[in-house]
């Protein structure tokens, strides 16, 4: 009796070391399973684009994208409700201890260059700006008074405007928040001395065949000085740009930003093949025809001039 009891004790040993061995349950692969992930809305556009044609090319994967609030989609990735998101910025150096602290793999990639895009009434007669009025603006100092409108309180627009506009400095009293980018562009058309900030995929003409960068008509898109510190722009001449392609990538247009995957999964599953789609050719093409600039693949740009 003695030796079968311990033959039972050690039977049931040996299973409950197996089940805890073989960790959770994994149902998805690079192409395959369903799950959920968070994406700035900024870049919803965009977005919406890669994930039809990734979805038309791993018909078995169900991947669902939640459009956010930057501050959301970080707290989405920490409290494990998405293995995977898309903002404009990599984790801080702070967030990167909370991973490793709290044993979370996380792995990020910049994949593509994009630009906020400042937008005025067709009416507005400041239609170029340099950056001593863009602050002015922002801080309500300007002889026209304007009401400037954001997509949320808590995006990583707003974010990224107080930190490489402002320097740090609080927003003025004209400053609101309204739902979302259409909501931006629709309050902008309708008021004459409004000015809004929407991701450039917004703004740019979803009829344009042509990859010239053709903006829609509803608004004005500004032109901003260029930025002192490009490579192309360094010969102390004031030019004014819109965010065009060309600009962006040769940094001559002074609000581009990147945006980031930022994974989590610790193994190759439906996050990192999604993740993987948009790093590589297919995906980095969709960027580049919705006038983004893929940084995932070479693109080369020449200077051409124009005879009259």
């Amino acid at each position: 009796m003695s030796l079968f009891k311990n033959f039972l004790i050690c039977g049931f040993l040996s299973l409950l070391f197996s089940a805890c061995n073989q960790g959770p349950k994994i149902t998805d692969t690079l192409g395959k399973g369903t799950i959920d992930i968070s994406a700035d809305e900024a870049y919803k556009p965009i977005l919406d684009a890669e994930k039809k044609v990734f979805d038309s090319s791993y018909p078995e994967a169900n991947v669902t994208i939640h459009y956010k609030p930057e501050g959301e989609c970080i707290k989405d990735y920490f409290d494990n409700k998405a293995r995977i998101i898309l903002i404009s910025r990599d984790l801080t150096k702070e967030e990167k201890a909370v991973c490793s602290k709290n044993q979370i793999y996380n792995t990020s990639l910049p994949i593509a260059m994009d630009a906020v895009a400042v937008i005025v009434n067709n009416s507005s007669p400041d239609t170029e700006m340099d950056m001593n009025l863009l602050r002015g603006v922002l801080r309500g100092e300007t002889k026209i008074k304007y009401t400037v409108v954001f997509d949320n309180k808590t995006s990583g627009m707003v974010k990224f405007i107080t930190d490489s506009v402002m320097a740090g400095e609080q927003l003025g009293k004209n400053v609101y928040a309204v739902s979302g980018d259409s909501a931006v562009i629709d309050y902008v058309s309708k008021n004459p001395a409004a000015v809004g900030f929407v991701g450039l995929s917004y703004v740019c003409d979803p009829e344009d065949n042509t990859n010239t960068g053709t903006f829609i008509n509803s608004v004005h898109v500004v032109a901003l000085e260029n930025n002192k510190n490009s490579p192309v722009d360094n010969s102390g001449l004031r030019r004014f740009n819109k965010p065009y392609q060309a600009m962006i990538a040769r940094q001559a247009y002074p609000l581009a930003r990147k945006l980031f995957y930022i994974n989590r999964e610790s193994y190759p599953g439906l996050g990192t093949g999604f993740a993987n789609f948009l790093a590589k050719e297919q995906g980095q093409l969709i960027f580049a025809h919705a006038h983004l600039f893929p940084l995932r693949m070479n693109i080369v740009i020449r200077e051409a001039s124009i005879k009259q």
